[in-house]
């Protein structure tokens, strides 16, 4: 297991992004390799790994047209 993409899986999880949505975007060793890149990339510009999940959740929320479920924090 990849420590760092499972650390990045996690925190958009508590970002409220879908499992389903996650797992698919993990099945691809392609949007993985997306991922991991913006992931990075908003680590160098500056924000911390929190924000950083935060702002890949927003554009998965758009993206997908789906929106975050708050209700199941307990998830």
């Amino acid at each position: 297991m990849n420590i760092d993409r499972i650390n990045i899986y996690t925190r958009l999880r508590d970002h409220f992004i879908p499992s389903a949505v996650l797992d698919e975007i993990f099945r691809k060793e392609e949007d993985i390799v997306t991922l991991e890149s913006a992931f990075s990339a908003l680590i160098d510009d500056g924000m911390n790994e929190d924000d950083a999940a935060k702002k890949i959740a927003e554009l998965v929320f758009k993206e997908t047209g789906i929106d975050p479920d708050y209700g199941l924090e307990e998830e």
